[in-house]
C-alpha cells in the first residue's frame, strides 16, 4: 500500500507510525486479550493510558503544575459554549477578537450565555491581517479575552501573545497546538480539538489555570462544569477512550521526534517551501494574507479562475495529494501542513504546483 500525502484541514493526517501501532494493538492491547477500546475507562489498564497521555502532553507543552489538563468530548466548538458557562457571571461581558471564520464561530457559541464585546474585527480587511493590538478596545471588567491562535480557513496566525493585562486570555489552538513552543503561563485557558496536530477527531484538550476553576460561572448541569471534570481526571462520564489512546500515541511520537522545538523547525521549513512557490509564480498562485501573520499550518491560495481551481484539485488527487480543495467559505486551494505532514509532502506539493503552472499557466 502507498499512502498519499493528505493535506486535509481536519480530520487530518496522522503519523504513520501511530496508525501502525494502533493497527497492531487493535485486537489485543498490551497482551490483555482485548482491544483498548473494549476495556473499562475506570480499569487499571486504561487509567494508565490516560495518565501517560497527560504526563506526556504536560512534558511536550511544558504545562505548569498550576494548570489542569482536561480531555473532553465534543471538540473545540463545544468548549466555545462551555467557556462563558464556566467563567462568566450572568450578564458579564467577554471580549472577543475576530480574525476569521472560527473566531466568528466562537462568538456564535458564546452569545447565548455572555455579553459578547468584539474588541477588534479583521473582516473589513477580508481577514487578511490581525488587527493591531493598539487598536483593540478591551473591556476592563471582562470575564476573559478570547482569540483564535490560528485561523484554519483564512490562514492567519498570531506570532506573538497579545498583552491583555490582568484579564485572562483564552485561546483556541485547535490548528496550531504543539507546532512550536507555547508559553502556557501567558494564558488563562487554552483549548484545542485534537484532529489536526494531536490525534483523531472526537476529543479535545483543555488546559486551564486551576484558580479559574473556582469561578462560579452560570447555572449549568454538572456535566458542563470543568471543575467537576478536573476533580475526576476527565472521567466524570465515559470518555472517548479510543480517541484518548490515539492522542496519547501521537503525543508520545512527537516527543520521540524531538518535541515542539523540532516541529517548529519543520513547520517553518514546510511553510517556507509552499509560500515561496506561491510568491515566485508571477501571480498564477496568490496568497492574500499579510506576510507577518501568514499561517504555518494552513495555507490558502488562489488560481486565476475557478476552472483552473477545479482542475488543480482533480489533478492533484490523481498525483496522490489529497484534501487540497479550499473551504467553501473562501474557495480556492488550501494546504494544511500539520505536524504529521513530512517535509517531503510539502516538496511534493511544490513540485506539483510548478508542473501544473507549466502546463496550464
Amino acid at each position: 500500500m502507498t499512502r498519499a500525502y493528505n493535506f486535509s484541514a481536519g480530520p487530518a493526517t496522522l503519523p504513520e507510525a501511530v496508525l501502525r501501532q494502533a493497527q497492531a494493538e487493535m485486537l489485543d492491547w498490551n497482551g490483555v486479550g482485548a482491544s483498548i477500546v473494549e476495556l473499562s475507562h475506570r480499569g487499571a489498564e486504561f487509567m494508565g493510558v490516560a495518565a501517560e497521555a497527560e504526563a506526556n502532553l504536560r512534558r511536550l507543552l511544558s504545562i505548569p503544575d498550576d494548570y489542569a489538563v482536561l480531555f473532553m468530548a465534543g471538540g473545540a466548538t463545544t468548549q466555545q459554549a462551555l467557556l462563558p458557562l464556566n467563567f462568566a457571571a450572568p450578564g458579564q461581558t467577554a471580549d472577543y477578537v475576530v480574525t476569521g471564520h472560527w473566531s466568528r464561530t466562537a462568538i456564535r457559541q458564546a452569545r447565548p450565555y455572555v455579553n459578547v464585546h468584539v474588541v477588534a474585527d479583521g473582516e473589513p480587511g477580508g481577514f487578511r491581517d490581525i488587527p493591531p493590538r493598539a487598536q483593540w478596545s478591551l473591556s476592563p471588567d471582562a470575564a476573559y479575552v478570547h482569540i483564535t491562535a490560528n485561523e484554519t480557513i483564512h490562514g492567519v496566525e498570531y506570532r506573538e501573545v497579545p498583552d491583555v493585562g490582568d484579564v485572562p486570555l483564552f485561546a483556541d489552538f485547535s490548528s496550531s497546538i504543539a507546532s512550536g513552543p507555547i508559553d502556557v503561563s501567558r494564558y488563562g485557558l487554552i483549548y484545542a480539538g485534537a484532529q489536526k496536530n494531536l490525534g483523531p477527531v472526537g476529543i479535545a484538550v483543555v488546559i486551564v489555570r486551576r484558580e479559574l476553576l473556582e469561578r462560579a460561572g452560570q447555572p449549568r448541569a454538572d456535566i458542563f462544569t470543568y471543575a467537576s471534570h478536573a476533580a475526576r481526571d476527565s472521567m466524570l462520564n465515559t470518555p472517548p477512550t479510543w480517541n484518548w489512546y490515539l492522542l496519547g500515541l501521537t503525543v508520545k511520537w512527537m516527543l520521540e521526534q524531538g518535541g515542539v522545538e523540532e516541529f517548529a523547525r519543520r513547520s517553518e521549513a514546510k511553510a517556507a517551501l509552499v509560500y515561496e512557490a506561491i510568491d515566485s509564480s508571477g501571480g498564477f498562485y496568490r496568497n492574500e494574507v499579510a506576510p507577518a501573520v501568514r499561517s504555518r499550518m494552513n495555507i490558502p491560495f488562489f488560481l486565476p479562475d475557478e476552472t483552473l481551481t477545479a482542475r488543480f484539485v482533480a489533478e492533484s488527487r490523481q498525483a496522490g495529494l489529497l484534501g487540497l480543495k479550499g473551504h467553501k467559505a473562501v474557495g480556492g486551494i488550501r494546504a494544511s501542513l500539520y505536524n504529521a505532514m513530512p517535509v517531503e509532502g510539502a516538496r511534493a506539493l511544490v513540485e506539483f504546483m510548478r508542473d501544473f503552472q507549466r502546463r496550464h499557466g
